[in-house]
């Protein structure tokens, strides 16, 4: 059913696993669709009280497929990018089920937004996490401001936002970007042990709770994902995004001119 994930579903837990290994499990325009796909499929399953998101091979998700979004014989439209985006984000915090992201390697820009729109963050010793649009001369999307200001406050958010710097799991878990930290190779362990450990407690009471908090901020998660919207495809044809690609691409620092 799907190309680039994977969603299983097994008594009241489902996983679903990024799937694009041998891309470090880079979000492409068919990936963005797929979860958006499946997340909805999920809202409408009430038999399944947790789910848990992993990556497939050495690393959660490098984030946005930088190389599919330059390639010439097969762009991505910013557009329609940006629907699947808000699309994914949206139900996902609004999932009526307990969400555990599972993360090892890195979990790097719409990644890390997708981990931190989840309920519970369990990371390996050796994450890497990085909300590093900046580099790129873009934006966060996937609801980055929004979940980032939920974790951490609107001052700290604009910091991290603005400096794009890779932290490592334990600098991640000081700052409450991550919730619980454990050794290298057990993250979809624990993970594992803490969704059966959510079944054995009242969840529905748990669910319920999630519930009521979360459609208090439903408007507010709503408007900010049409103003990163907005602002990605604006940002996309910047000199400073084009200069931030090329750089990448060229594996040198970019020279940015603020136009």
């Amino acid at each position: 059913m799907f190309q680039t994930i994977e969603l299983t579903k097994d008594g009241r837990i489902a996983t679903l696993t990024l799937n694009r290994p041998s891309s470090m499990n880079a979000m492409d325009d068919v990936m963005m669709k797929e979860l958006a796909d499946a997340f909805e499929e999920l809202k409408a399953e009430e038999s399944i009280q947790v789910l848990l998101i992993k990556g497939a091979g050495r690393t959660f998700s490098a984030g946005g497929d930088i190389k599919k979004m330059i390639d010439p014989e097969s762009p991505m439209d910013m557009g329609d990018v940006m629907q699947h985006i808000t699309r994914l984000a949206k139900t996902l915090y609004l999932l009526p089920q307990i969400t555990i992201a599972s993360v090892h390697g890195a979990a790097a820009g719409l990644a890390f937004s997708l981990a931190l729109g989840c309920d519970v963050i369990v990371a390996e010793e050796d994450s890497k996490l990085a909300m590093n649009f900046i580099g790129i001369g873009l934006v966060p999307d996937g609801g980055g401001h929004f979940f980032l200001k939920e974790r951490i406050g609107t001052t700290n958010a604009k910091k991290m936002i603005w400096g794009g710097e890779v932290l490592d799991a334990e600098t991640a878990k000081a700052a409450g970007l991550i919730d619980e930290l454990v050794p290298n190779g057990q993250g979809e362990a624990s993970a594992t042990q803490l969704a059966e450990a959510l079944l054995n407690s009242p969840i529905q009471a748990m669910i319920a709770s999630k519930r009521i908090l979360h459609e208090s901020k439903r408007a507010e998660l709503e408007h900010i994902l049409e103003l990163e919207s907005e602002s990605q495809v604006a940002m996309r044809t910047t000199a400073d995004h084009l200069e931030g690609i090329r750089a990448f691409v060229e594996k040198r620092q970019p020279s940015f001119s603020g136009k």
